[in-house]
This record gives C-alpha cells, sequence and structure tokens, in this order.
C-alpha cells in the first residue's frame, strides 16, 4: 500500500510540475473545452485526429495536481490509438477512479494506475475525469463546454 502511494504521489507530482503536451497544438481538428466547477479545473484539449487515429493530443489550462496530472497522462496515452481504443481507456481509468479497479481486469493502464487511489476521495473522482470527459467530447466533435456537474 505504501509503495502504491509513493507511486501515486511520484507521478501525480512529477506531471503536475511538468506537464506533457501542454500547449496549443497547431493544426488540430477536433478540439473541446472542460470545467469542474467543484474544483475550478479548467481545460482546454486540441487532438489531431487521421483517419480515426489520435496522431497528437495536447492541453491547456488550469487545475489541480490531480487535474493537470490526469490531463497530462491522458494526452500521452492516446496518441496513436482510435476513437474506439480512447472510449475503452476511458472506461476503463473511469473503473480505476470510482471503483478501485478496471472493468476490463486485462487491461494494462500503466502510469494511469497510479490514480487508482482517487477514489478514496470522492471530490477528487471529478479533477481525475475532467480530461477524459473531454476527450470524448472531442472526439464526438461536441462544441459545449463539458462541464463535470
Amino acid at each position: 500500500m505504501a509503495d502504491l502511494r509513493e507511486l501515486y504521489q511520484e507521478v501525480v507530482i512529477d506531471h503536475s510540475r511538468r506537464p506533457r503536451n501542454f500547449h496549443k497544438l497547431e493544426g488540430a481538428n477536433r478540439t473541446a473545452k472542460g470545467y469542474n466547477p467543484l474544483c475550478g479545473d479548467k481545460i482546454a484539449l486540441y487532438l489531431k485526429v487521421r483517419d480515426g487515429r489520435v496522431e497528437d493530443a495536447s492541453f491547456e489550462g488550469s487545475g489541480c495536481a490531480i487535474s493537470t496530472a490526469s490531463a497530462s497522462i491522458m494526452t500521452e496515452t492516446v496518441k496513436g490509438k482510435t476513437a474506439d481504443e480512447a472510449e475503452a481507456l476511458f472506461k476503463n481509468f473511469h473503473g480505476l477512479v470510482t471503483t478501485g479497479a478496471s472493468p476490463d481486469s486485462g487491461a494494462h493502464l500503466g502510469k494511469l494506475e497510479a490514480f487508482s487511489k482517487v477514489g478514496d476521495y470522492p471530490a477528487r473522482v471529478k479533477c481525475a475525469t475532467l480530461a477524459w470527459h473531454t476527450l470524448r467530447s472531442a472526439l464526438a466533435g461536441g462544441e459545449d463546454v463539458v462541464s463535470t456537474e
């Protein structure tokens, strides 16, 4: 248990202090915005999607450490994935942060597994999933701001 907490802290702190893919993506053909009114987190997500596959992803915004780290790792993880694969990742990640286990027990979430204890703090689940809900909207061509409420 202590090892998981250490991993969680290390991964979240690293990605919150030095988020990967934190910039506006020039040439993005899918975008979406998300907002978590409970915490004040805001995100703008940019995707380059070609032939149904996410070629590149980036984000901008402001938020707590969990929100920023989740967006950072998400943008790394979805690159090269199809929309269906990204949706499966969303479902597994959502299951992980709400129940501590992903619906697909064979799923390897990599660094995302560091968020498995978020469910112990229900108010933080929305922080961890904001970027993921925004990803779903971007892939679906959504125009409205995604809210966690």
